[in-house]
């Protein structure tokens, strides 16, 4: 539940805006240098 509501985001790489799951390209800056957002899962594997 909390993954889907936190994690689940795409972070700019350019500006830091943090963007829908599935974005082309950033809100902010209109960047297409996207990542996804890392959570607690990925961190500790």
């Amino acid at each position: 539940m909390v993954f889907k509501r936190v994690l689940n985001k795409k972070v700019c790489r350019k500006c830091g805006a943090l963007n829908p799951p599935d974005a082309e390209k950033c809100r902010r800056c209109r960047s297409r240098n996207l990542r996804p957002k890392r959570g607690f899962r990925a961190k500790y594997k």
